[in-house]
């Protein structure tokens, strides 16, 4: 039985992240879990939705540059701590151990297991947000985190947001393959309505 909730967004969890952005010449970050993926072919597109009037928001304008950063499960106290203050009265650019990539603008933080820096390339302005969209100019992540050149989950174990029980959390074991668990669902099904 399902019983319907209204209008409410149900789409979590979500990753933290930490987005970053030079604000008057210094390191700003403020922690958003509304982010999206645009376009996952060349070139790729991610997308960040923050509140109008943000701190941070004013910088991604300014500097045409954004950093999306996603801290693993031991950050879960200082990636809530830059959610709650605001980057217009608390300084946040000495928090981190911050680096910058090619672009050279977008500050990215060390302690994060992995870490996108962002040209600016488009804002969609909606009635409470802004939707700054980017397009991926370089990704890093912690060798320890990697596996065969990718990142593993299980060693970089995200922090993970949760709206309706306002908690954070972080993976746990895997479930099943992608792009491989399905690949006989149909057949399953067929013998298991057979069973019966």
């Amino acid at each position: 039985m399902q019983r319907h909730l209204g209008r409410t967004c149900l789409l979590y969890p979500m990753p933290a992240t930490i987005v970053g952005a030079m604000v008057d010449g210094r390191p700003n970050f403020l922690t958003i879990a509304h982010v999206g993926i645009l376009n996952n072919a060349a070139p790729q597109y991610l997308t960040v939705s923050l509140k109008k009037f943000r701190h941070t928001s004013r910088g991604i304008h300014e500097s045409g540059a954004f950093s999306i950063c996603l801290p693993g499960k031991s950050m879960a106290v200082a990636t809530d701590y830059v959610g709650i203050v605001s980057g217009a009265k608390v300084d946040k650019s000495r928090l981190f151990d911050v680096f910058y990539g090619e672009l050279g603008n977008a500050p990215m933080i060390r302690e994060c297991p992995v870490n996108m820096e962002l040209k600016l390339h488009q804002v969609i302005d909606l009635p409470a947000h802004e939707v700054f969209v980017g397009e991926l100019a370089g990704s890093y992540a912690e060798e320890s985190c990697l596996k065969e050149g990718k990142v593993d989950m299980e060693k970089a174990r995200p922090l993970l947001f949760d709206y309706s029980s306002g908690w954070y959390f972080s993976v746990g074991e895997p479930v099943a393959p992608c792009w491989r668990a399905g690949r006989d669902y149909p057949a399953q099904q067929t013998e298991h309505e057979g069973a019966y």
